[in-house]
């Protein structure tokens, strides 16, 4: 007699091969505007990080309250990673992403209009759980995608997610210092509502790959981190580096506005445009990825990273040394990425939703913890301790990488 284990797989197999049948072809028009929509989507976590300074001066708040916003929106974000992005796999990818597009729009538009920092904290909140079309979008592609394209279609939409992240600093530094942070929110949310619009025309429907209930869809997230290695080590790599980019970004306005350099967010914003050639790398590492290198690639990305915090604290006193930190950090943290989700997203076939689920949960967990780390470090022992804490930070998964045992 077959186990229920047995009938699940069985369940889940049935329901690839129906899925397989109608697989729409992921032709090149569909991936850039899937990648497009995925980096527009990501910026709205980060308009914020050049913009706090301006809404503490407007909202006569402390640093310790304005300054968690960025913590904010980066726990709404893992916890609509782990409770919300997993439903990818149980309902129609399209109707969930376009449902998280329009709502994202919503919240922006809460953001807008706050008329406190506690109403400007939870509409940060909500932004970060309800912005979830990005990690829908990105197993949506790889499943659309064949096997031996799938580590180049990843790199394709992490290009997307990496341009949105840096343009977002850039753009909301020029926006904010020209029009306030208010208008810069209020284009966002501007920008998500055409961009539903769009998707809602190009989306292919494609059929589920789970059926037994949202209760052992989250069990099988944890399950999956359980069973494979390479998923535990990824999320490792993957939290930590993130934690140290947090802790930079969120503290860098502060020494730009400091009076050492007397300068504010549209310096900022033009730092963050420095990380554009990681965004041209990402289709290249993702061809290594699916050469089997990926590992190798993620622990030299993490050797860079450590690089970049040494460069931060030796050459502080310089704007040129900290943007070529800058350029080395963004290289190592998301070069480190694309390897990471390159890795991952065949380990299980039908269940990219929750491989991507467990990720990038870990992921933007570390992100919020070291958006954490970056305001008390700069509140108690300011430049030094933004660098020496991210890398506390990164040793971490630098000595797993060394000593532990490999992962594919």
């Amino acid at each position: 007699m077959p186990s229920i284990a047995s009938k699940n797989v069985t369940t889940n197999n049935a329901a690839l091969a129906g899925a397989a049948s109608v697989q729409p072809v992921l032709s090149k028009g569909l991936l850039l505007t899937m990648s497009v929509a995925a980096g527009a989507g990501i910026a709205n976590l980060y308009y914020n990080q050049p913009l706090l300074d301006q809404m503490i001066r407007e909202f006569a708040a402390g640093y310790g309250i304005v300054g968690m916003v960025p913590t904010a929106t980066q726990i709404g974000y893992a916890i609509g990673m782990l409770l919300l992005v997993p439903l990818g796999d149980m309902y129609q990818r399209r109707r969930l992403t376009l449902l998280f597009v329009f709502l994202s729009a919503v919240a922006m538009i809460g953001a807008a209009a706050s008329v406190s920092a506690g109403m400007l904290l939870v509409s940060s909140f909500l932004l970060g759980l309800c912005n979830m079309a990005p990690q829908l979008l990105i197993p949506f592609a790889a499943n659309l995608s064949s096997q031996d394209e799938r580590g180049r279609v990843v790199g394709v939409m992490l290009s997307g997610i990496f341009v949105g992240v840096l343009l977002s600093r850039t753009i909301a530094g020029f926006v904010g210092a020209e029009f306030g942070w208010r208008i810069m929110f209020a284009v966002a949310a501007a920008t998500m509502f055409m961009l539903g619009l769009a998707l809602l025309k190009v989306l292919p429907i494609t059929k589920p790959t789970h059926s037994q209930g949202y209760g052992k869809l989250l069990k099988s997230v944890f399950d999956l981190v359980r069973d494979h290695q390479v998923l535990r080590e990824a999320c490792l790599f993957g939290a930590t580096l993130f934690a140290a980019f947090m802790i930079f970004w969120t503290s860098l306005i502060h020494l730009m506005v400091s009076p050492q350099f007397d300068l504010g967010p549209r310096a900022v914003g033009l730092y963050g445009i420095l990380g554009a050639a990681a965004a041209l790398l990402s289709p290249i590492v993702g061809k290594l990825a699916d050469r089997g290198i990926a590992r190798g690639v993620a622990g030299a990305m993490i050797v860079l990273t450590v690089a970049s915090f040494a460069i931060f604290w030796f050459g502080r006193d310089s704007l040129v040394w900290i943007g070529v930190g800058v350029l080395a950090m963004d290289l190592g943290v998301q070069l480190a990425h694309v390897s990471n989700q390159s890795r991952i997203l065949h380990i299980a076939a039908g269940a990219q939703s929750r491989i991507q689920t467990a990720y990038m949960t870990s992921y933007f967990a570390g992100g919020g913890v070291g958006a954490a780390i970056g305001s008390f470090a700069w509140d108690n022992w300011g430049w030094a301790g933004v660098c020496g804490s991210a890398v506390i930070v990164l040793m971490v998964p630098l000595i797993r990488f060394i000593i532990l045992p490999k992962s594919k």
